[in-house]
């Protein structure tokens, strides 16, 4: 067939299954040889025609660009993927995760698109679950919840001590028209100025609540009236999450549901204002002795002020105590001054009102409640600020009540210890007199090496005198302060003359109780480099100290057990120099002492040694105690353990530390011993076991103490003489109390102490102190020189160590430096303590004296009439023959001074019943 008449090429279906036609020549690479455009060249056919228009774009279909894979039709990702062609885009997800496309960690890291929907999401959920919950939730009977419980105080055997707080006061609710408006806008102005305008809920205030909570951070309300009317109506009050977010759904309901009248009825009704009132009818009341409906604006605002915590805000100290009424006061005019100013900026109150109100519209005496009478008060509440001060429980958890508190008081000792002051107290009174009037004691009992306080005399009752005399801190507590100072003595040192004043162990010498001091009356003291000390006198002017002893007593050179024995003043106090007032009071706050109750001291201060701090009866015990315990210091506590309906909130563990070397302590009992045995402590002899104790008057005769142990026990007993009614008028006198000429820590005190411990130790064993190893060096202080040179280095220990040997053979005799005999004083071939008939002079002593018990150092004053002891009842015989040691009246064998009170070694029985036994200034 000819040329000319060949049919076209088929198309279509047809043509393609039909045979394949030859590949198209191959293609020249694009743009021909480097640098030069492509040949446009002739297309066989139709479809290769049409094929390089798709190349260069033309047509319906555009290719691919040159630099992205041509897309392949059904099976092209297999074929693509055998030509090494990327696979092409899946079919479009929904959610793209993991993102396609990206490589990396971005293929895992969601879009913004992505971060957006999740938070639509969550944001919805949580919209969700709390309309559901919102729906779930039902308001409580207010009825039910609205009711405080009560607390449970329980002895230390677990047996009950007393039903308090909780409803124990008045709740008394008024409807809102008896409470005057100033009132309710004082209110609203302070918690809530949005009241009648909000939905009853704060979102910012409970969300910095919630976060507050989770970091463990102090709690903050930030809540709304409304909020905290829901907190006190309905719920516990608990601070917990869940107790939050039901306060928020509640409230949000509540606000819904009533009126805004009947919620703030609700609020001021059920608040909290101190004192046991709930609601501003009982807070009206407990504050101003008036109904609601008689306050005025200012007092208004003072009663909201307590909303913020009656503890802090109540100006005579709530549940702290007096100690703390200065700060409240302070407190409590500040935020009533700036309510009544809120009032103003809110509109609520004029201008020209406000300026009537300047004076802070203080409230009345708090007024106990009656089922606190006797100690029980005292005991609770004492109980109740260890509670709160250690963050045990909120003052408003205590009030709301609902616990099981579980103390550390026994019972029987609490009663003992009542008991022994009423005896002393009946003897005191048995002549009515007016120097017997306003006579207090307070007192404590601690277990060494526990801390447990097992007994206190807080005072006549709780519903007749309000304040705690065993935890007051404003009692001085004299002679008593003594053995901190010799512990610091042996433990830390006295300073180095040739260094400066701040100096570590290594410069100082820690010093034996056999260390010798000068004890001469009016005593010259001087700072530890030998410079005498300069102070000021009542007037301005430059002065000198001349330390006095009791009624001018002294022994020469005497060692630090007799200076204790006898509570001699002038040892002590230049002893305290050398040694450095802040390092002495360092030692008195390891053994358990607070700082507070100490300041100021310093080496301006000489006398601080004397007593001049006010710590309280309990921290007396638990100095003493940490002695008692060879120096391991625990904190006196008053609660063991803490229940509520749930079970254990809190239990009381044991922790110790260690104060002092069991040397240093084991040496302080030792002389402690020696002043029961020899000294001002005889009394605590009666005892009939191991006892080691020390007496303490204060100047001008203001109070007096006895404090001492056993190895199972610490007691302290403070005396003293105050108007409850007049207690800005101080402390007053204590002359002439009870018959007596002056009042000591060796007699009425004493007594107490000796009467109550020996019913509190009769089932303690007798178990004996630790021995006392040998401490320390023996110096020669206050100006006391050794009465012989000291030929070599080597043998000064032995001279020094014949005082000792002296002492233990002699016990009763006074610390000398020597085994020579002082010119000063006599010596005995019998012993005077035992032997009633020994005597050791060469006339009777006292102007009327007998033939045989002075010596011819006796002095006029032993005993004017009868010349035997100075004693007011028992002491020696009208001829004054015996003078006896132990028995001599309400004073005896207190001091025992040897010269100045016609009671030495001969007819006083060294030391016995001598005189009114107080040093001049702090003694004994």
């Amino acid at each position: 067939m000819s040329e000319h008449r060949r049919k076209p090429p088929q198309r279509g279906r047809r043509a393609a299954s039909g045979r394949r036609a030859a590949p198209p020549p191959p293609r020249e690479p694009a743009g021909g040889s480097y640098g030069t455009p492509p040949e446009p060249r002739a297309y066989g056919s139709r479809a290769e025609a049409r094929r390089a228009v798709q190349e260069r774009g033309g047509g319906r279909r555009r290719a691919a660009s040159a630099t992205e894979p041509l897309p392949m039709r059904g099976g092209g990702g297999r074929r693509a993927a055998r030509r090494g062609m990327p696979e092409p885009p899946p079919k479009k997800r929904i959610i793209d995760y993991p993102r396609w496309g990206k490589r990396g960690i971005r293929r895992w890291v969601p879009s913004w698109k992505q971060w957006l929907g999740m938070a639509f999401l969550f944001l919805g959920t949580l919209i969700g679950l709390v309309g559901i919950a919102y729906a779930m939730v039902e308001v409580p009977n207010q009825n039910i919840w609205a009711k405080s419980q009560k607390n449970v105080y329980h002895w230390a055997d677990g047996t009950e001590m007393v039903v308090a707080g909780g409803g124990e006061y008045n709740r008394q609710n008024i409807p809102l028209d008896q409470m005057p408006e100033h009132l309710t806008d004082a209110a609203i102005a302070a918690e809530n100025h949005t009241f009648w305008t909000d939905s009853g809920v704060n979102p910012v205030g409970i969300a910095r609540a919630v976060v507050n909570m989770a970091r463990g951070a102090e709690t903050q309300s930030g809540s709304t009236i409304t909020q905290q009317y829901v907190k006190n109506n309905f719920l516990v009050q608990d601070q917990t999450l869940t107790r939050k977010a039901k306060e928020l759904l509640i409230s949000i309901k509540v606000g819904a549901q009533e009126p805004k009248e009947t919620i703030l009825e609700g609020y001021m009704n059920t608040s909290y204002f101190g004192r046991g009132a709930y609601g501003v009818q009982a807070a009206a009341q407990a504050y101003y002795n008036k109904d609601a409906e008689e306050l005025n604006a200012s007092e208004s605002a003072f009663l909201i002020s307590l909303l913020k915590g009656p503890d802090y805000y109540d100006p005579h100290g709530g549940t702290r105590g007096a100690e703390a009424a200065e700060g409240n006061l302070r407190r409590a005019e500040e935020r009533w001054s700036w309510i009544l100013d809120r009032r103003v900026e809110v509109g609520t109150l004029d201008a020209a009102e406000r300026g009537q109100y300047t004076e802070f519209p203080m409230p009345v005496e708090p007024k106990p409640a009656t089922n606190k009478a006797g100690q029980i008060g005292y005991l609770t509440g004492l109980v109740d600020q260890y509670l709160v001060n250690n963050d045990i429980l909120t003052s408003q958890q205590l009030e709301d009540g609902g616990y099981r508190i579980y103390t550390t008081f026994d019972k029987v000792k609490v009663n003992q210890m009542e008991a022994a002051v009423t005896q002393v107290m009946e003897k005191i009174n048995a002549e009515e007199a007016p120097e017997n009037e306003f006579v207090q004691f307070g007192g404590a009992s601690v277990v060494p090496g526990d801390g447990a306080i097992v007994a206190i005399y807080g005072g006549t009752s709780f519903t007749e005198h309000f304040v705690n005399n065993a935890n007051r801190e404003d009692i001085q507590v004299g002679s008593t302060f003594k053995p901190y100072v010799l512990a610091a003595a042996m433990r830390d040192g006295v300073r180095d003359p040739e260094k400066g004043p701040e100096q570590g162990p290594e410069d100082r010498t820690r010093l034996s109780p056999e260390a010798i001091y000068n004890s001469e009356n009016e005593l010259l003291i001087r700072h530890y480099d030998g410079e005498v000390w300069k102070g000021e006198d009542a007037e301005g002017n430059e002065t000198e100290l001349r330390q006095v002893n009791y009624e001018g007593g002294e022994e020469g050179p005497i060692t630090l057990r007799r200076a204790m024995e006898v509570s001699a003043n002038s040892p002590f106090v230049q002893l305290g120099m050398d040694i450095g007032i802040e390092t002495v009071a360092q030692a008195a706050i390891d053994a358990g002492l607070h700082k507070s109750s100490l300041e100021p001291f310093n080496d301006t201060v000489p006398s601080f040694s004397l007593g001049v701090g006010t710590p309280s009866a309990i921290r007396m015990a638990t100095g003493y105690a940490t002695f008692a315990a060879s120096g391991e210091q625990a904190e006196p506590y008053s609660v063991t353990e803490v229940k509520n309906a749930e079970g254990t909130l809190w239990k009381h563990e044991l922790s110790l530390k260690r104060a002092f070397s069991s040397d240093v302590a084991d040496n302080v009992t030792d002389v402690l011993a020696s002043v029961v045995e020899n000294g001002s402590g005889r009394k605590a002899q009666d005892l009939g076991k191991p006892a080691a104790a020390k007496t303490g008057t204060t100047d001008d005769n203001k109070s007096a103490w006895f404090s001492g142990y056993t190895p199972h026990l610490s007691t302290a007993i403070g005396m003293f003489r105050q108007d409850d009614n007049n207690a800005s008028d101080g402390f007053l006198e204590m002359y002439g109390v009870g018959g007596m000429e002056k009042v000591t820590g060796g007699s009425f005190p004493a007594d107490v102490w000796v009467s109550y411990m020996k019913e509190a130790t009769k089932d303690h064993p007798a178990d004996k102190f630790p021995k006392a190893p040998k401490i320390g060096e023996i110096v020669y202080g206050g100006g006391a020189e050794s009465p012989e040179p000291t030929p070599t280095e080597t043998e000064e220990p032995e001279q020094t160590e014949e005082p000792e040997e002296e002492e233990t053979e002699e016990p009763d005799r006074p610390g000398k430096p020597s085994s020579e005999p002082d010119p000063t004083f006599p010596t005995f071939s019998c012993d005077p303590v035992n032997d009633p008939f020994c005597g050791g002079g060469e006339t009777g002593g006292g102007d009327a004296g007998g033939t045989t018990g002075e010596t011819d150092t006796g002095g006029e004053s032993g005993g004017v009439t009868d010349g035997s002891t100075g004693e007011t009842d028992t002491g020696g015989e009208t001829d004054g023959s015996t003078g006896e040691t132990d028995t001599g009246g309400d004073s005896g064998g207190d001091t025992g001074w040897i010269v100045g009170n016609g009671n030495g070694n001969g007819g006083g029985g060294n030391g016995g019943g001598g005189g009114d036994t107080s040093g001049d200034t702090t003694e004994p």
